[in-house]
């Protein structure tokens, strides 16, 4: 069995440290006197900003808390929804320990603006405003007590079943921007607007990422180079039932907050209703979608009567420039691909506004096909291909479409052709 690890064990984010939810003495100390670069504040306010609830259900979730140790010299900043919570931590000159909360836009509206240089916050005590004083000026901000945050939920408190990963960085982004534009964006199939997560045997073990809308499918694996489960061997892990399906707003804040790490490798931690992603100075907490994710591996078909192979950039260019007159009707492309030219057309016609062709070179075995794709649906999953040429593998005209990027053999993308009406 899987033996839970905290967070708190190895990551230096951990809430417990402020005396966050732990009932500590500091936790109960109000008043707070920190210097910091107007820099570092800017950027940390607008990271966590973006898991301030928007429409709050407390008056407090519209505040960022603010946490200053002293013993530690840093500062976190900490913004939650109640499901989604980032924290992030900076170094700065505390003289004094405290916590408050404070309105984030208000509080991110004014440091954004100010010049660059020391910045000092301090509050004498809990029902007092907090002054911000830079080198142009003095302003105070009103917050609400920190006593009234609510703190992250602990993964793995319900059932004490919390399994934890340690992933390469470079895999996980690899994994989510290569299949998190194909999730529903349609709110009534919750399980489909993210990206279930899945863990495949093997040596080395593999980790698979999967979206889909109901139109589209796409899926890449990737090597684990890192992965901790407990203290079980990597041959003991891939049976337990690494499985869950994080929300695409999750996992577009963790993209942005990895794309600019130096470390390689980022903590997960999970259990059935819950994942949290932990480095140094960043922790991100989010509720997993509900619901049975679809057996999609049934969708991929196995055999092809027909396979072709083109150049991706000029199919881009040509599609975007077809993709304009598709634009304005119903963003609908016509292939016509001929094996004894050796040709790909493609084409469109917008009534009342006109038309565009253009012709392509292509490798083609099996016989002729007509068919019609959503333009979209081909440029999003072509930009993130990052290959010279690609494959598309095809049955009939109203059949899955299967592309692949050559040269990336763990990428597939899936999308359903559209049924062509004749007039």
């Amino acid at each position: 069995m899987v033996q839970a690890q905290s967070l708190t064990d190895n990551a230096d984010v951990s809430q417990s440290r402020f005396g966050a939810g732990s009932g500590g003495d500091s936790a109960r100390s109000f008043s707070l006197n920190l210097t910091c670069e107007q820099a570092d504040l800017s950027q940390h306010l607008g990271l966590v900003g973006r898991a301030v609830a928007s429409r709050p259900s407390m008056p407090v979730l519209a505040n960022v808390l603010l946490e200053a140790d002293a013993d530690r010299q840093r500062v976190a900043l900490t913004a939650f929804d109640l499901s989604l919570g980032i924290r992030s931590e900076f170094d700065a000159q505390v003289e004094v320990t405290g916590r408050t909360t404070l309105p984030a836009r208000l509080l991110g509206d004014i440091v954004s603006r100010l010049p660059g240089g020391k910045v000092t916050l301090s509050q004498p005590r809990e029902d007092a405003p907090v002054t911000l004083i830079s080198t142009v000026g003095q302003y105070q901000v009103r917050g609400l007590s920190a006593e009234d945050y609510p703190t992250f939920p602990e993964v793995g408190a319900g059932d004490g079943a919390a399994q934890t990963l340690e992933l390469n960085i470079e895999s996980l982004l690899q994994g989510i921007s290569q299949t998190l534009f194909a999730a529903s964006g349609d709110d009534t199939k919750q399980v489909l607007t993210g990206v279930h997560v899945k863990l495949l045997p093997g040596d080395p073990p593999l980790l698979e990422f999967a979206a889909t809308d109901g139109h589209r499918l796409a899926t890449v694996q990737t090597e684990l180079m890192m992965l901790r489960a407990g203290d079980e061997s990597l041959s003991e892990f891939p049976g337990r039932g690494l499985e869950f399906t994080v929300p695409a707003r999750t996992l577009r804040e963790l993209e942005r907050i990895l794309s600019n790490q130096v470390a390689e490798t980022v903590q997960l931690r999970f259990d059935r209703s819950q994942v949290q992603f932990s480095l140094e100075r960043h922790l991100i907490i989010s509720r997993l979608l509900e619901g049975q994710y679809p057996d999609y591996r049934r969708l991929i078909p196995t055999q092809f009567e027909r396979q072709v192979t083109l150049e991706r950039r000029p199919l881009i260019e040509s599609l975007e420039r077809v993709g304009v007159f598709a634009a304005q009707k119903n963003d609908i492309v016509k292939f016509q691909l001929s094996a004894a030219a050796q040709t790909l057309q493609i084409s469109t016609e917008a009534p009342d506004v006109g038309s565009g062709q253009e012709s392509l070179p292509i490798q083609m075995s099996g016989p002729d096909l007509e068919l019609a794709f959503n333009v979209r649906y081909l440029l999003d999953a072509l930009k993130v291909f990052h290959t010279q040429q690609v494959s598309l593998d095809l049955n009939g005209a109203v059949q899955p479409a299967i592309w692949r990027p050559i040269g990336a053999m763990r990428l597939c993308y899936l999308v359903m052709p559209v049924q062509l009406r004749s007039t």
